[in-house]
């Protein structure tokens, strides 16, 4: 596929960077992900890490059928990446226990699919506006379409962390699998953990879009992300795609 791309990651403010990211880009599809640990220590660093090195080794297998069933197939997809995030956990239990977010997405010529769990988000802008982004599985998220707070206040909502979704190794994904139209020439696709998006404001991601703009403004954005943040910068992840 003709893409461009560009991904970045940074620990912030904290010692360590739980997020991790993979990608494949080759002719026939394109396939990303961004997962965000959540855990205490190194725990949610092997969480976010092992679940997409799991992910990412199983594509072929399932790219192969994703025509029989798109959603299907990515059901079966994630729940086979947690039996092999189980192997990769072996012997550490206590590790087994950490969580992650996930934000994947899959393109070919005919489609889109995407999976997400918890509050790293994937969002599909064009030039002008943004089309959508995936819901987050969050406290805040149930306020928003309860319409108790707005968009904008979901970032600084004090249960901003609390999730109603994961991915653990010890039980099935509950993913949110969604197929859409294919990717049309223009389209940006932005992927990202919560330390992104809690600070870049709608108009910002439509300057992601613009045709003009690309590295550099992502990479301008994800430092204004961590300043933003007032020395409390969570880790920040984003992967940016456009046809």
């Amino acid at each position: 596929m003709q893409l461009q791309f560009c991904q970045l990651t940074s620990a912030g403010d904290r010692e360590n960077n739980q997020d991790y990211m993979v990608h494949i880009i080759n002719d026939d599809y394109a396939l990303f992900v961004v997962a965000d640990g959540l855990g205490g220590h190194s725990d949610g660093e092997k969480a976010s890490r092992f679940f997409c090195e799991a992910f990412i080794k199983l594509a072929e297998l399932y790219v192969k059928r994703i025509y029989e069933n798109p959603s299907k197939i990515m059901a079966d997809w994630l729940d086979d990446s947690v039996f092999e995030m189980q192997r990769l956990f072996a012997g550490d239990s206590a590790a087994r226990k950490a969580h992650t977010t996930c934000a994947i997405l899959y393109l070919d010529e005919t489609l889109t699919l995407t999976a997400h769990c918890g509050d790293s988000r994937i969002y599909r802008i064009n030039p002008h506006e943004i089309l959508w982004r995936t819901r987050d599985h969050s406290v805040p998220q149930q306020l928003v379409d309860e319409g108790e707070i707005t968009d904008a206040e979901m970032a600084h909502h004090p249960e901003q962390n609390q999730l109603t979704r994961s991915i653990n190794a010890l039980r099935m994904p509950d993913a949110e699998i969604t197929v859409y139209p294919a990717m049309t020439e223009g389209e940006t696709f932005i992927l990202c953990s919560d330390g992104f998006w809690e600070t870049i404001k709608q108009e910002e991601f439509v300057e992601l879009a613009q045709l003009q703009n690309g590295k550099q403004e992502l990479k301008k954005l994800a430092r204004m992300s961590v300043l933003r943040a007032n020395g409390k910068s969570d880790n920040v992840t984003v992967q940016w795609v456009r046809m």
